[in-house]
């Protein structure tokens, strides 16, 4: 059928539209049409005046003041040079997240048909003002609240704002159509009555701004364990700064000491291995269609023990196929397949928007039906009432009338006798309770047309139902196995039938398939522990009781990933541990909520990423070892040496070079460490999990301690037995960093011995270590890099004593790796 143009369709309405003078006005009054509140942008000047804060910096900006003020011009401006890459880590991370967010903004419709100066343009969505006159057909995003003025057979899907499953009607003048909702039938011309946060959605996104949204648990892990070392590394600042004003070193030489010693204890490096595992691995999951908004989210996922998971379009394509035809002929007329498939065909908008449409034009090509002849002539729009619709079709020799909708309302109409009507009935139940949508269907023949729609509509005759599935996602069912076999448990949320939930339930294979809770019992204080507690399939749910739901499970000690799309879902994804948008059919309410947006709305894609945060975790565990075992050597060094009166070891130069620039590239190597087999077949780990336990702490302390007191014992050493405080420093140096590269080498290859883990070492592993070795090199034998670093080329024995010493004071660890890794296995006999 034609569609009307909206210049036809304004010229049997009394609004005019504004002209451009008019909306300029309203649009200064009343502010531009922004339905989420745009998220804080910060400049530069905002980074980097974040970044100076950081205790790093304040301890590397007194160096360079106390440095400058001793005359010693290179260390100032080494000191001054080392804030670049901390800067540039901030500005870095910064331009990507303000990337990120406004990658999403583009996903969502940017302008609109409005009426200005008497003729309909295209104008960006902002600037819509209250009393415009704009056009909506199917397929149109509502871009502020509006009241209709004319239209014919208008619905509107507002699923994602009150959770309605079903379109509605918008019908007669006045009738009111809401920002964020989209057209799904029909046409027609609206005023707007409200903009920007004056409409519903506007209401719900400002709420979900104002939310701030709770760290996940490795951050809060990851802070405890720095804020702790932090306090010590301020004790024993104080201590050494003490001491050396004791000595009468003066003033100067107490305040290098003890910032040398707050830049060896200040667990700068850290947070930064930390943030580089995240965005390597937010890195990974976007090329697997899942966009990280928060860096802590990846990790996070891999601490959930619940999700939370919508079914249509998560669990499923979200995209309905005609399944099951069942002709059922009333009275004499004897009805096939194909005949049911023309009638629901000719019932069908012609230029499908509608999902169950769709499915129809899509099977009826496959089957080679077509109009024909046929023109429609009246197309009689949704009955909200009866829940039908109806087209009238003139074809040779006279007309046809064919009609689709709810079982009732297309039996009623049909005038069906008894028996037929039990047919159908038993049929539809059959149906529903595979988990089906069902239409019913009638097709009638007359002579001439009716005076209404009642007239044309006594010619139909029931003709059968059509069902329709969402067919699974390839590989949902295989990845709610893995979370089975992971101990994660997955509970699917659905605004559908009981019936429907249990079915699909049961295709998935869940456990608990056959219970099903339904929103009520979310609602009912006696009911949500327990329903909480031990149902997996929920139906019949509106957003706001997801909310209460998610709240429940984090109150019984639940980590919860929350998966959503609607504008009401917002306010659950906030209050999940990690809320996952729907990337496609999300709104940007949902969006701006969330910790992580899947581009494919692919539950498989959610596994995927509980899979990267818990390898990441692995992973993390294995470099925050590493990196305990090296820095108590620093904090030792600098905090020991000054006590025993001789020179500082470990300048700031120094320091800020281990930290900033090798311990998180030499980190790289246990990130590249592939997920053990064994990673998705164990339970998730507490929240109250400490990052290392007590036995790695224990390990990682001795490996350092050792290391420690061989690097002191051997630079003490050089100096009583005359060497240069440059050639004793170069030697301990280089002692210090081949003991970091062993120890990197031992922590990459446990729980194997170092002998037995090399085969599995990595191309990048390989690389980093090599790397490693020829920059202590060039730090020696480079007289630019030597002379800042007041370091000298070592001789034959010098090298000779850091090789024997670094492999002694870390190599003693290989032995218990073998015997722990007997004792294991003889564990494991015994239990077989």
């Amino acid at each position: 059928m034609r569609k009307e143009e909206p210049a036809q369709v304004e010229s049997r309405i009394a609004e005019p539209g504004l002209t451009s003078d008019q909306a300029a006005a309203l649009l200064a009054e009343w502010g531009p049409n922004q339905l989420v509140p745009a998220a804080e942008r910060h400049g530069w000047i905002d980074v980097l005046w974040r970044t100076v804060r950081d205790p790093m910096v304040l301890l590397l900006l007194v160096a360079s003041v106390v440095y400058l003020a001793t005359g010693d011009l290179v260390d100032a401006i080494v000191s001054a040079v080392a804030l670049v890459p901390i800067a540039a880590v901030g500005l870095v991370l910064e331009g990507r997240s303000q990337r990120a967010l406004d990658r999403l903004r583009a996903l969502t419709a940017p302008t609109a048909t409005v009426l200005r100066d008497g003729e309909y343009r295209q104008v960006p969505a902002a600037e819509i003002v209250p009393g415009d006159v704009i056009s909506l057909r199917e397929g149109d995003v509502v871009p502020a609240d509006a009241r209709l003025v004319d239209g014919a057979n208008v619905a509107c899907d507002e699923s994602s704002l009150t959770g309605e499953s079903m379109p509605v009607e918008k019908a007669g003048r006045d009738a009111q159509v809401l920002a964020g909702t989209k057209v799904v039938a029909g046409q027609g011309v609206f005023v707007v009555t409200s903009t920007g946060g004056r409409t519903e959605y506007g209401r719900v996104g400002r709420l979900v701004a104002e939310l701030r949204q709770a760290p996940t648990p490795l951050e809060r892990l990851v802070r405890r364990f720095t804020s702790g070392l932090l306090v010590i590394a301020l004790a024993f600042c104080f201590l050494v700064a003490v001491a050396e004003l004791a000595r009468g070193r003066g003033l100067a030489a107490a305040l290098i000491a003890g910032v040398s010693l707050a830049i060896a204890a200040v667990p700068e490096e850290f947070p930064m291995v930390y943030t580089l595992y995240l965005a390597l691995g937010a890195w990974r999951l976007a090329r697997r269609n899942a966009l990280v908004r928060r860096l802590g989210g990846v990790e996070g996922l891999g601490a959930a023990s619940v999700i939370c998971s919508d079914k249509t379009g998560t669990l499923t394509t979200g995209s309905p196929a005609v399944a099951v035809l069942v002709p059922i002929s009333q009275d004499a007329t004897h009805v096939d397949e194909q005949g049911l498939l023309q009638a629901v065909f000719l019932a069908a908008e012609t230029a499908p928007f509608d999902p169950l449409d769709v499915a129809v034009h899509e099977i009826a090509r496959e089957r080679g039906i077509q109009v024909g002849t046929r023109t429609i002539l009246r197309d009689y729009g949704f009955d909200a009432k009866a829940r039908y619709m109806s087209h009238v079709w003139s074809s040779d020799g006279g007309f046809e009338v064919a009609a689709k909708g709810a079982l009732e309302g297309i039996l009623d109409r049909s005038h069906v006798p008894a028996a037929t009507r039990a047919e159908a009935e038993a049929a539809n139940a059959r149906l529903a309770r595979d988990g089906m949508r069902v239409l019913a269907v009638a097709h009638g023949h007359m002579a001439r047309l009716g005076r209404s729609r009642h007239d044309d509509e006594e010619h139909l005759r029931f003709v059968g139902l059509v069902a329709f599935a969402d067919p699974l996602r390839p590989g949902v069912r295989e990845a709610i196995a893995e979370c089975r076999d992971a101990g994660i448990r997955v509970i699917m949320i659905t605004g559908d039938h009981p019936a429907t939930a249990r079915a699909l339930a049961a295709a998935l294979q869940m456990p608990g398939s056959d219970q099903v809770a339904t929103g009520a019992d979310i609602e009912a204080p006696d009911r949500l522990m327990d329903v909480a507690s031990k149902a997996n399939v929920f139906a019949r749910v509106r957003p706001e009781q997801k909310y209460i739901l998610v709240r429940e499970l984090k109150r019984q000690g639940s980590i919860v990933a929350m998966t959503g799309d609607g504008i009401n879902d917002a306010p659950a994804l906030r209050e999940a541990d990690i809320g996952v948008a729907m990337g496609k059919r999300g709104t940007e309410v949902a969006r701006e909520a969330a910790t992580l947006v899947l581009l494919d709305d692919n539950f498989s894609t959610i596994v995927a990423a509980v899979r990267e945060g818990r390898r990441i975790f692995t992973n993390l565990r294995k470099a925050f070892a590493y990196l305990v075992a090296f820095h108590l050597p620093l904090l030792l060094t600098a905090f020991v040496i000054p006590l025993l009166g001789e020179p500082l070891l470990l300048l700031p130069v120094h320091l800020v070079l281990l930290e900033l620039f090798i311990h998180p590239v030499v980190s790289l190597v246990f990130e590249d460490a592939p997920a053990p087999p064994w990673l998705m077949r164990q339970p998730p780990r507490s929240a109250r999990e400490f990052l290392l336990g007590r036995a790695e702490l224990l390990r990682s302390t001795a490996q350092g301690a050792v290391l420690s007191i061989a690097v002191i014992a051997l630079y003490v050493w050089r100096l009583s037995a005359g060497s240069s405080i440059d050639e004793a420093r170069a030697t301990a140096f280089v002692t210090l960093v081949l003991g970091q590269i062993l120890l990197l080498v031992i922590e990459r290859t446990r729980p194997k011995t170092v002998w037995a883990g090399l085969a599995d070492f990595g191309r990048t592993s390989a690389v980093v270590v090599v790397s490693a070795l020829a920059l202590v090199i060039l730090m020696v034998y480079m007289p630019f890099a030597a002379e800042i670093l007041k370091l000298t080329p070592l001789s034959e024995a010098d090298w000779a004593y850091a090789v024997a010493i670094s492999v002694l004071a870390t190599i003693w660890a290989e032995p218990l790796k073998l015997l722990r890794s007997r004792t294991s296995s003889m564990g494991t006999q015994r239990a077989v």
